[in-house]
């Protein structure tokens, strides 16, 4: 393939040479499988990206709200053949959480348009509507024929709209489906992975970025045409979104995007899903790997066929050794091949790019241990926080050029490791220097404070709540939950944790690994003095919280102190 001035080159050039191949797989509801081509996901891309044209929508801002599979897909090379920029947030939820970033991303990155599928349509324009965005258009990608032209552009009503599909549309001239004039310099996409829920943060990733990530990637994770590359990491952050997704497609392999909750509450379904699907390449958090090592029986594992696996990356948290042991011997029998497991490193702040131990630098990759209040440099095995710069990196955060400017062109990532042997090894995050407060369970960012406020919306007899993390802003979380219930029985305490495990659940979709109910002013002093969350986590280690009640769920492994040893 030619030299490419923008990524959406580069995936029309790979749909025309792959027309007939599978380009997208997804688990299809009994059991079987959803087969999309290169041919049929270029048809529909175009004619999203057709609709976008239409509304003048090359540079401005789409909100991408859709489940992942095959409308997700569309949707997103839509944006990038039209040339606007691509803002990714989860399809709407149950979740209030969720609900209050979405709010706020869209406020935040004044997005124009939105697309979305008809059974979120009304949902998400009544989100919109409650932000002051009632005159945001919305298109349900499902309901787009991959043939169909767009309609002439009209002005937005005063109100939220989907925009409506006719039998006039298949008559209208014929759209430019050429890709849109874009440079490396253009920015294609806004990743919010990072910062609370009311004040989310958006890395700016242009073109430039997206293709200098692919040769990375394929380098990091050793893929090829014949790859099948997938898993359940949100396509909403960038290494689901990139790693999963985009680089498959501009490989010329298989994309194999998997439900994200049900894998991330049973890991077990997730080996299933590698042997059922044939995934050869596939990347999950440190937690992931340790629950299948303990949790999965010899039941469960009879009958799976782990051989074609050739990459399990195990990233996004730190690395433990004794994990990498116990997978590799608990899923020896299923055909798992010696050094299939491979740590590395994915920046969860955005960055899209991944480095895999043995696997060689990235071509023009900076990466650097800093000491976040010197902002020094470490010595090799001095822990410190992770700047990242370079060609594959992200520019910044939309509206916050400072972050990058105060750091010499490094992109400050919050997490904390350690440098050894020229390898960046990941330890835990960092709450210094100004970076917003959050922590790292399953593989996912959570912010504490929106998980303190969901809980304080739970009512008497909870009150106020402190949510840290046992390791050093990664591990189990652990939650010391006031109640005014001192006086209470064993089972109903033991009702209220379970209440306080569920509803971090299904908010967050986090296992909580220890409750503690504890007595008013335990966590909220004299007034509306709170306990910092530092001062509260040490008196937990030393063992100084006193709680009535309290509920650990066992541990899978003892964590390596320091990433793999």
């Amino acid at each position: 393939m030619h030299r490419h001035t923008n990524l959406a080159e580069a995936l029309m050039d790979r749909a025309m040479l792959c027309a007939a191949d599978e380009a997208l797989v997804y688990p299809a509801e009994g059991g079987g499988e959803q087969r999309i081509s290169y041919a049929a996901l270029d048809g529909h891309a175009r004619a999203v990206s057709a609709w976008l044209r239409a509304r003048d929508a090359p540079g401005r801002r789409v909100l991408l709200a859709l489940d992942p599979g095959p409308h997700a897909a569309a949707a997103l090379l839509g944006c990038l053949y039209a040339g606007a920029v691509a803002v990714p947030v989860p399809a709407p939820a149950a979740s209030r959480t969720e609900a209050e970033r979405t709010a706020a991303i869209a406020k935040d990155a004044a997005v124009d348009l939105v697309l979305t599928e008809t059974a979120h349509a009304t949902e998400t324009s009544r989100r919109l509507s409650l932000i002051g965005r009632t005159g945001i258009t919305c298109l349900a990608v499902d309901g787009l024929s991959p043939h169909a032209h767009p309609a002439p552009y009209a002005p937005a009503a005063p109100h939220n709209r989907t925009a409506p599909h006719t039998a006039s549309d298949a008559h209208a001239a014929a759209p430019d489906t050429t890709p849109a004039r874009t440079t490396p310099d253009s920015l294609a996409l806004l990743a919010y992975d990072a910062g609370p829920a009311t004040a989310p943060r958006g890395a700016l990733i242009t073109h430039g970025n997206l293709l200098a990530a692919m040769p990375a990637l394929r380098q990091a994770l050793g893929t090829g045409r014949r790859s099948r590359i997938g898993g359940w990491l949100p396509r909403h952050h960038t290494p689901g979104l990139i790693g999963q997704l985009l680089h498959p497609l501009w490989l010329g392999a298989t994309a194999v995007p998997l439900p994200v909750r049900p894998h991330l509450a049973d890991p077990v379904a997730w080996l299933h899903a590698l042997s059922r699907h044939g995934i050869t390449h596939t990347v999950a958090p440190d937690t992931c790997y340790a629950r299948c090592a303990a949790e999965a029986t010899d039941e469960q594992l009879a009958g799976l066929d782990l051989s074609r696996l050739r990459t399990a990356l195990n990233a996004a948290e730190p690395v433990s050794a004794a994990t990498m042991a116990a997978f590799h011997r608990r899923c020896v029998a299923a055909g798992l091949r010696p050094g299939t497991l491979v740590a590395g490193y994915a920046p969860a702040q955005a960055a899209p790019f991944l480095t895999a131990e043995g696997r060689g630098p990235v071509p023009g990759l900076d990466l650097r241990v800093v000491d976040p209040a010197t902002r020094r440099p470490q010595p090799d095995g001095m822990a410190g926080e992770i700047w990242v710069r370079g060609p594959a990196v992200a520019a910044g955060h939309w509206g916050r050029s400072r972050d990058t400017e105060a750091a010499g062109g490094f992109l400050r990532t919050g997490d904390l490791g350690v440098a050894r042997d020229g390898e960046i090894r990941m330890t835990g995050r960092t709450h210094e220097g100004g970076l917003a407060d959050s922590l790292m369970v399953d593989g996912m960012t959570l912010h504490p404070q929106d998980v303190e406020r969901e809980l304080l919306r739970c009512g008497r007899p909870l009150g106020s709540a402190r949510v840290f993390c046992a390791g050093p802003g990664t591990g189990p979380l652990v939650v010391v939950q006031e109640v005014g219930t001192a006086g209470g029985s064993h089972a109903a305490l033991a009702g209220l944790a379970g209440r306080v495990r569920e509803r971090v659940a299904e908010e967050f979709g986090a296992a909580t690994g220890g409750v503690l109910l504890v007595r008013p002013g335990t966590v909220r002093r004299a007034g509306s003095h709170k306990v910092p969350r530092a001062t509260l986590r040490e008196q937990f280690l030393r063992g100084e919280v006193r709680p009535l009640y309290q509920d650990f769920v066992p541990l899978p492994r003892e964590p390596a102190a320091g990433g793999v040893v």
